[in-house]
């Protein structure tokens, strides 16, 4: 007799973030979702707090998101209510992501969810160094819990193996990927006006501490002053949503930048905003495999950025772009201008090999199908 529910059969993977806004993360899991194949994986997306403001990121229009409203604080009543939506949605997977989510991987194993996986995208401001002891200590009590840790960069795969202290077997690196057909070069240009033609300097990013934006600031004004109007036309975009946004564009506005200075907040169209950079800056205090530096490699931008995380994997020093100590506002200045005239023929050919074929879907669908036999 044939189910009554067609659907009833496709494996569930629940995604549980602590929000679902702007982000490279919510942009990864965004195209995982969308690129998994429908008929064989169905989607859930739990958020801990906030609106997701960014669902229409997820072109697919059979994801429900489930909103638990957790209140500031630790609490129990935010597990009870997940752990009574899990007995009713019955995943095959709960995929938790970064360390706000990781604790509710226990009350997976209590609602009896077959399949448990954590991803590990970066971590944030509280533990820059990857050193702090409750958070590792958490970590390395739940590796029982978990069937699989997922880190996007080799230098996360380390320091989980042996800082935190995960055992070798659970740790399962999957590299960030980025779409190198919708991240291209722009065409050809039209014949520039009279006049010097503007330098747009630019990154993507959630306006907060760890992306480190005040400082990428510190470098523009050195900048201003090593090449000013009207003989050179420098500009900066700080494209993304965030805390710290209303403090960047007071800062804006009171060294009267305004100008020269965009700050629109979260897009929609990062790829076509991209094809109107000339150097891409990443000025981050900590990351594993920032997804707009391949974004931007893929366009075909010369990046300087960080020498953090996983970013010298992928800036090539001297070839792909520059690499400069974090917190470093003067070596900023220092590398922009001469990369600002770099041809990114390189960067695109570098990422050429990073397309999506999907690499993270492959690793969750395995995890599933590891499960199931079990």
């Amino acid at each position: 007799m044939p189910s009554a529910d067609p659907h009833r059969d496709v494996p569930l993977v629940a995604h549980l973030v602590y929000r679902f806004d702007c982000g490279g993360l919510q942009t990864l899991l965004s195209e995982c979702i969308d690129r998994m194949p429908a008929r064989q994986y169905r989607h859930a997306v739990i958020c801990l707090t906030g609106q997701p403001t960014e669902a229409g990121r997820i072109r697919r229009t059979d994801v429900a998101f489930h909103l638990l409203d957790k209140p500031p604080g630790n609490g129990m009543a935010t597990h009870v209510k997940l752990w009574l939506l899990l007995r009713r949605l019955r995943p095959a997977v709960l995929h938790t992501y970064n360390i706000g989510t990781l604790e509710y991987q226990a009350t997976a194993l209590l609602a009896g969810v077959p399949g448990r996986v954590h991803a590990e995208h970066g971590r944030d401001s509280v533990e820059i160094e990857g050193l702090h002891r409750k958070y590792n200590l958490l970590r390395r009590w739940l590796a029982p819990a978990i069937d699989a840790y997922v880190p996007v960069s080799a230098d996360l795969a380390g320091w989980l193996r042996d800082t935190v202290g995960v055992p070798a077997h659970k740790v399962a690196p999957v590299p960030n990927g980025v779409d190198t057909q919708r991240y291209a070069p722009a065409g050809a240009q039209p014949a520039a006006a009279p006049g010097p033609a503007p330098t747009w300097i630019g990154t993507v990013g959630r306006a907060d501490r760890i992306k480190h934006h005040a400082g990428l600031l510190d470098a523009f004004g050195l900048l201003l002053a090593r090449f000013p109007a009207p003989r050179h036309d420098l500009r900066l975009a700080i494209v993304g949503d965030g805390p710290l946004l209303p403090a960047l564009r007071e800062r804006v506005a009171r060294e009267a930048w305004a100008d020269r200075v965009w700050l629109p907040g979260a897009r929609t169209d990062i790829a076509d905003v991209m094809r109107g950079f000339s150097v891409f800056v990443l000025p981050s205090l900590s990351e594993a495999t920032p997804v707009t530096v391949l974004e931007a490699m893929a366009t075909g931008l010369p990046v300087v950025a960080s020498r953090v995380g996983g970013v010298p994997q992928l800036v090539l020093e001297g070839q792909t772009g520059r690499l400069v100590p974090p917190a470093d506002p003067a070596a900023i200045r220092a590398c922009v201008p001469g990369m600002a005239r770099r041809d990114g023929r390189t960067c695109r050919r570098t990422t050429a090999s990073t397309r999506w074929s999907p690499a993270t879907p492959t690793c969750m669908a395995g995890c599933i199908r590891t499960t199931d036999e079990q």
